[in-house]
């Protein structure tokens, strides 16, 4: 009688299975894993036509080297480690799970400073079927210097295919050792029906980033690359405007570069955001520089940012602490202004490099109001400064990355009033601010805590 073999049957099942695994896995590759062209209906849908638009682009970029990579916030956001884990409920075109965001555009940031200017490209891209809006203006890295050159760089390309938009937003390297992106500004004979403005992700104003770390990977088919920290780089999207200074009204100031610079480097260390203050401000946004008769460098920290090591850490970079006026909240208790009272108060810091001061003014937010607090030490007055409430945008003094309050003529304003463009060589912190106002006496009971002069 014929007598099965176990073994052998076992080894032709086996064999059988992965040669069926493996066709399943080539008809997959080939039919089911790669973004769809047409529709069931035949014709194109809007998914279709971005990622045909994308891919026509990408496959241009590739061609001509350009170094670019994915900057669509929306795509981005689809990739963050949260949206991936929703992504099968969420998506509704399988075949186009990211490029196809159902907006009429896709963004790309192209490294200015490492292409160099190809018309070619441009050429190609029309014999592609692609209409071509570029957008330039002047290049603010120029602006700085005592003979300015007028030149005008690449800004932003806009790249149209059937009515959808690829958005190039050009890069560049400041010297502040950031890159920077101009905002987009159409010229009288531009042509405003190209495209709907309004829904760029890029260019409603200038904008200033970190260097992101780029990975390449694979997205609907198509190779792109991509920051490799998303969630960051998303991040300084949102908070990226930028203001630039103006140039073309300063005049040649001492600087006080070096006591600004070892601020930024400790503060950054602390992770204890800051912006430019008072006289510094007032210097930046008048005339692009330091004040020349200003002897300090004025800075302000919203008081929620406070750390109590800001001292230690300014101390051990070699500034002097010359006083520490105010209520603050250290080593997990307050300073008491009276009896069963625990309330952070006017806290302000100054410290001594040589002969130039560096000011620390805390900030503090209530009621529609941000205000920062003065004390005279010899009587224990309390001066009250009031500002109407203001965000933070990035810009550059002397070379330096630093923050100045997006609302910055509403700022100086409230401080110097309406005359703050013209220069005043005596000011009386007590009276000739615009915003100050009288603030009660600190109790006499209190003052070896709350008023220390070294």
């Amino acid at each position: 009688m014929f007598r099965l073999n176990i073994s052998a049957v076992l080894f032709l099942l086996i064999v059988s299975s992965s040669v069926f695994l493996l066709f399943q896995l080539y008809y997959y590759r080939k039919y089911f894993n790669k973004p769809h062209i047409l529709s069931r209906s035949g014709h194109m849908t809007s998914s279709d036509v971005q990622w045909h638009a994308v891919k026509k682009f990408l496959a241009l970029a590739q061609r001509f080297k350009l170094p670019l990579f994915l900057a669509d916030t929306t795509t981005l956001t689809l990739l963050s480690q949260d949206a991936l884990l929703q992504r099968d409920r969420l998506v509704r075109e399988p075949h186009c799970s990211f490029l196809c965001t159902g907006r009429p555009v896709t963004s790309f940031a192209l490294y200015a400073n490492q292409w160099k200017y190809n018309p070619g490209f441009l050429s190609a891209a029309q014999e592609k079927g692609f209409e071509m809006l570029e957008l330039r203006g002047e290049d603010p890295r120029l602006a700085s210097l005592d003979t300015l050159s007028g030149e005008e760089i690449p800004l932003h390309f806009l790249f149209r295919l059937q009515g959808f938009i690829i958005q190039v937003v050009f890069l560049y390297e400041r010297s502040g050792n950031y890159l920077w992106h101009g905002a987009l500004r159409l010229k009288a004979n531009t042509d405003t029906s190209f495209a709907t403005f309004r829904l760029l992700d890029y260019g409603r104003h200038a904008g200033a980033y970190d260097r992101p770390e780029l990975v390449l990977t694979v997205l609907d088919g198509l190779d792109v690359r991509i920051p490799r920290n998303i969630s960051h780089f998303l991040s300084q999207q949102r908070h990226a405007r930028f203001l630039e200074c103006h140039y073309h009204d300063a005049r040649n100031f001492v600087q006080a570069k070096s006591l600004l610079r070892l601020a930024a480097r400790c503060l950054a260390q602390l992770n204890v955001p800051f912006w430019l203050s008072s006289g510094t401000c007032l210097g930046w946004f008048r005339q692009c520089n330091i004040i020349p008769y200003s002897r300090d460098v004025d800075i302000g920290i919203f008081i929620a940012d406070f750390r109590p090591d800001i001292i230690t850490a300014f101390q051990d970079a070699g500034l002097t602490l010359k006083h520490k006026f105010g209520k603050v909240r250290t080593f997990g208790r307050f300073y008491f202004k009276g009896k069963g009272q625990s309330v952070e108060d006017s806290l302000e810091l100054s410290f001594l490099s040589d002969d130039v001061k560096l000011d620390i003014f805390f900030f503090y937010v209530d009621d529609g109001i941000i205000w920062n607090g003065g004390t005279q030490a010899k009587s224990g007055k309390k001066f009250k400064y009031i500002f109407p409430r203001f965000s933070l945008c990035w810009a550059e003094l002397l070379e330096l990355k630093v923050r100045v309050p997006c609302e910055t003529l509403d700022y100086i304003t409230a401080n110097y009033g309406d005359t703050w463009n013209v220069p005043l060589h005596s000011w009386d912190w007590k009276t000739s601010p615009s915003n100050v106002l009288e603030n009660g006496v600190w109790p006499p009971a209190n003052w070896a805590e709350l008023i220390q002069v070294y």
